[in-house]
């Protein structure tokens, strides 16, 4: 490691130091929550899906298969773990079950898209 990789600052804030540590333990929470959300839109896959709920807001698997011209089996997969972390429900509809993004989720990733 080089000097320029030093920091050379005099002077530090110790009131914002302390503030912002102690502001992120209490924020923790909302940021293992973030964390998670990001990790999970991280697949291709599933962002085109939430894109596609949010634009028809109900579809089932078999038009996602269609539409991203994949499998059911990998389709149902990606569905799955968006449902395990509650971003996205399912309603059985006659034969059909047909998702739905969880209202609780529709702004924030309404603002992602």
């Amino acid at each position: 490691m080089g000097n320029k990789d030093i920091c050379l600052k005099v002077d530090i804030n110790k009131d914002i130091i302390a503030y912002e540590k102690e502001q992120l333990i209490l924020e923790n929470n909302k940021f293992f929550e973030k964390e998670k959300l990001f990790s999970l839109l991280g697949s291709e896959v599933r962002l085109k899906i939430i894109y596609l709920l949010l634009k028809y807001e109900k579809l089932c698997v078999c038009d996602i298969s269609e539409i991203l011209q994949m499998n059911q089996s990998p389709i149902s997969q990606h569905l799955r773990k968006l449902k395990d972390a509650e971003i996205l429900i399912s309603k059985r509809e006659g034969i059909l079950i047909n998702y739905y993004v969880n209202s609780s989720y529709k702004a924030k990733l309404s603002s992602l898209m």
